[in-house]
């Protein structure tokens, strides 16, 4: 049996509910930080002393010098962004050589997935999903038709030269035939890439074995989620999804870990709900107070800058992505974007055809005919701006919170209060849980 801690940092709604800070906070903790899905079309934005970084695919605890990063077999990683990145964090001084690993076995991202992405989400009659058009999608599905290249591959030159021309000769005649779309040129792509082997190369390790041994010898390791649990490609609102396993089950799948070598799972909500892109969101907000949140909120893509969809807190949701998850702790980020509101409503169940209900609709139409009912909580209209303390909260803050607690099941264990690291509160039980996690890594 594995003796290390392990938690799992997954997104309990759509995504973008502020993973980034949380792992970054958390990470001080852990010996190790592993990303188990998902690719650079997930951005996760840090602020440390008001000095902002925006990561795609490393992991955020590369930001701590103490703690290793590994990027997972189930992420899909785009070689030129990989690059792009680990050059940014040098040039910031951030230590990335012999800190920072690949795993031989993640799917390799390479311009013809962009090349079929793209054409696809912007043909005639097809249903737009929203995508980021960055090959994810379609990486992964070559994954799953067994004709995708993986890190290894890409190492040997003989058999990515092989691949690129094999692959590039499909994808060209299919774009074609299916889009009009411009050929892709095989010996350049086959020159780039054969280039960023090289400068790959260094990071790229067996990270399963990496991190089982690192279990084994009692290190602590936190499991970084992308996306959020809506947007799992099974659980979540189907269309409307991204490719991968984006709850807390992949972060076994994602890296070789074992399942009952997950101890600990910590859910990621804002106070309120958002959505980028096309899909179903029962309790959107369109008129002013959504302008208000969206604005206050600072809510855009990290990586895309799309405005993000704004709306109120959904409990039916909450409830299921615990159920999903194993959640045993949420973290409820953007407290503090509510400050200016004088009542809060927070959808508290659903009705369908007069009857209320807690089943999530497997069907994207499903979600037209739910009836969201709502109750309103009185706002505190005061700044919780970089509070620290549960106690120091206004009283409606604290009731809000408790109430969050109470209907979804699972405790509260920490509250964002701002995009800074130190702009947190700690719950005790929940400290004290991740401090054990530091012991056991120190």
């Amino acid at each position: 049996m594995n003796k290390g801690k392990t938690a799992v940092i997954v997104g309990a709604q759509w995504g973008d509910e502020g993973k980034g800070k949380i792992v970054d906070v958390l990470s001080g903790n852990f010996s190790i930080v592993a990303r188990y899905a998902g690719g650079h079309n997930a951005g996760h934005t840090v602020i440390i002393n008001g000095k902002k970084f925006v990561l795609q695919l490393v992991p955020c605890g590369v930001l701590r010098p103490r703690c290793r990063s590994v990027v997972g077999n189930g992420v899909v990683l785009d070689p030129m962004a990989f690059l792009k990145e680990v050059a940014a964090l040098r040039e910031t001084g951030v230590r990335v050589d012999g800190n920072l690993f690949v795993s031989n076995r993640a799917q390799v991202i390479l311009p013809y997935h962009r090349m079929i992405e793209l054409a696809a989400e912007n043909a005639p009659g097809r249903v737009k999903i929203g995508t980021t058009s960055r090959g994810i999608g379609p990486a992964y599905e070559d994954k799953m038709g067994r004709r995708g290249l993986r890190v290894a591959d890409l190492l040997d030159l003989e058999l990515l030269k092989k691949h690129i021309e094999n692959a590039v000769r499909e994808k060209n005649m299919i774009a074609h035939a299916l889009f009009n779309s411009e050929p892709l040129d095989a010996d350049k792509m086959y020159s780039e890439y054969a280039e960023a082997a090289e400068k790959i190369a260094p990071f790229v390790a067996d990270t399963a074995l990496l991190l089982n041994q690192a279990l084994d010898a009692g290190e602590s390791i936190l499991f970084e989620g992308a996306q959020g649990t809506m947007l799992d490609i099974d659980h979540g609102t189907y269309p409307f999804v991204t490719s991968s396993s984006a709850t807390s089950g992949g972060a076994a799948t994602g890296t070789g870990i074992a399942p009952n070598a997950i101890q600990s799972v910590i859910g990621l909500t804002k106070a309120y709900c958002t959505r980028v892109g096309e899909g179903p969101f029962p309790t959107e907000e369109k008129g002013d107070a959504g302008q208000l949140i969206r604005q206050r909120g600072n809510e855009y893509g990290a990586v895309t800058g799309r405005p993000r969809r704004t709306g109120w807190l959904d409990l039916p949701l909450l409830r299921y992505a615990r159920m999903i998850n194993g959640i045993n702790w949420f973290v409820v980020t953007k407290l503090d974007v509510l400050d200016e509101l004088a009542e809060i409503p927070v959808c508290v169940s659903y009705v369908v055809n007069g009857k209320k209900t807690v089943e999530i609709p497997a069907q994207a139409s499903g979600y037209e005919k739910i009836e969201c009912i709502y109750q309103k909580l009185p706002g505190w209209r005061t700044s919780t701006v970089g509070v620290t303390r549960f106690d120091q909260l206004p009283p409606a803050a604290r009731d809000y919170l408790n109430f969050i607690e109470k209907e979804s099941g699972a405790r509260v264990g920490m509250v964002s209060t701002g995009p800074d690291r130190d702009q947190i509160i700690l719950r005790d039980d929940f400290a004290k849980e991740m401090e054990t996690a530091a012991a056991q890594k120190g």
